[in-house]
């Protein structure tokens, strides 16, 4: 996966690239990312990226001499075709599990834009970005947080992105649920012990265990999430402790 970042401070994306698992996958070429310098596109003597709105009002707003220069070196660094363009935009639909494994199998590469400021000139939204993503209805600085968190969300669906692919099997999110509750050593911790069912060795208790506790705990922690997924008969049975 080739991801070019189009960023006022790229000084914030490469130091996570070198980190953990996701420091990994890109020391491995699982996924290769690319910073750009916007204001290296500006063509003052200072290097202004930003200007004052038209209509009046607090703020500044990223021209878009720049922004288009950037974003047409961003597609030839992309190649033939060039990239599918994202804004990071509080106004963009929330990211979603499923959207980011549809983002992981994409047949081109991705340019992730970032804003500062009050955002950006409509005109390059208009003309150049393919779709606008949100990381959660808050604001930041600017887009470049957002920009990290689909990287790494992307990486660990790709070949080689995360050490044990089985890991990847049963999360958060893949099928509107969450996921159930994990333990580790020792046996007992502070008075509290291991749900008996996970030592006993019985994998398809254990089974059918996760599977209730993540319907549970769907339903306390995730509530939106049954209302916009409602349980199917097979899971209302799973909670009843109903057999088939």
């Amino acid at each position: 996966m080739h991801i070019v970042v189009c960023t006022l401070f790229p000084e914030l994306i490469s130091p996570f690239l070198n980190t953990g698992l996701l420091g990994k996958a890109v020391a491995r070429g699982t996924v290769n990312v690319e910073t750009l310098q916007i204001r290296d596109f500006a063509t003052d003597r200072h290097h202004h990226v930003d200007d004052v709105p038209f209509g009046g009002g607090p703020g500044m707003v990223m021209k878009p001499e720049p922004l288009a220069a950037c974003l047409h070196e961003a597609h030839a660094r992309c190649g033939e075709g060039g990239g599918h363009v994202i804004y990071l935009s509080p106004q963009g639909p929330s990211l979603t599990q499923k959207r980011v494994v549809e983002l992981s199998n994409l047949d081109k590469p991705l340019i992730l834009l970032n804003g500062r400021y009050e955002g950006i000139d409509e005109r390059i939204i208009e003309r150049y970005v393919h779709e606008e993503i949100s990381i959660g209805d808050y604001v930041l600085y600017g887009g470049e947080l957002g920009s990290l968190v689909i990287i790494e969300a992307i990486t660990r669906l790709l070949p080689d992105g995360v050490g044990n692919r089985d890991s990847l099997a049963e999360e958060s999110h893949d099928h509107g649920r969450v996921e159930y509750p994990q333990y580790t050593r020792p046996p007992e911790f502070e008075g509290q012990g291991v749900p008996e069912v996970l030592i006993s060795g019985h994998h398809a208790q254990i089974a059918a265990w996760r599977h209730r506790m993540s319907l549970l705990r769907t339903m306390q922690k995730r509530p939106d999430l049954i209302e916009k997924f409602p349980l199917t008969a097979d899971e209302i049975r799973v909670l009843e402790g109903r057999k088939k």
